[in-house]
């Protein structure tokens, strides 16, 4: 095999030499240095920046919402109830 001119690759792994440096220099990294109150708060601002990103329903989409819910669940108490109904009935018929 020949290596194109100017790699930076090593030929033992395989990858270039910048990529090696970076992973070492990151072993500690920002959560090294962070006792756990720090990574804790860091923990709850990175919540608080995703619930901003959040695009929360209007009053009309969530009472829509759960009115398809609502008659969801409805239908299908409905459902088994009838079909828990039916067994019953088939289980008494079999074994008397």
């Amino acid at each position: 095999m020949t290596e194109a001119l100017g790699s930076t690759a090593t030929p033992e792994s395989g990858r270039p030499d910048d990529e090696v440096a970076a992973k070492k220099a990151r072993r500690g990294g920002k959560r090294g240095k962070k006792g756990p109150f720090g990574r804790l708060a860091l923990f709850y601002r990175q919540v608080v920046a995703e619930l901003r990103k959040v695009v929360w329903p209007s009053r009309s989409q969530l009472t829509t919402y759960t009115t398809v819910v609502i008659v969801f669940v409805v239908i299908m108490i409905g459902l088994v109830t009838v079909i828990d109904y039916g067994f019953s009935q088939a289980v008494k018929y079999v074994f008397g």
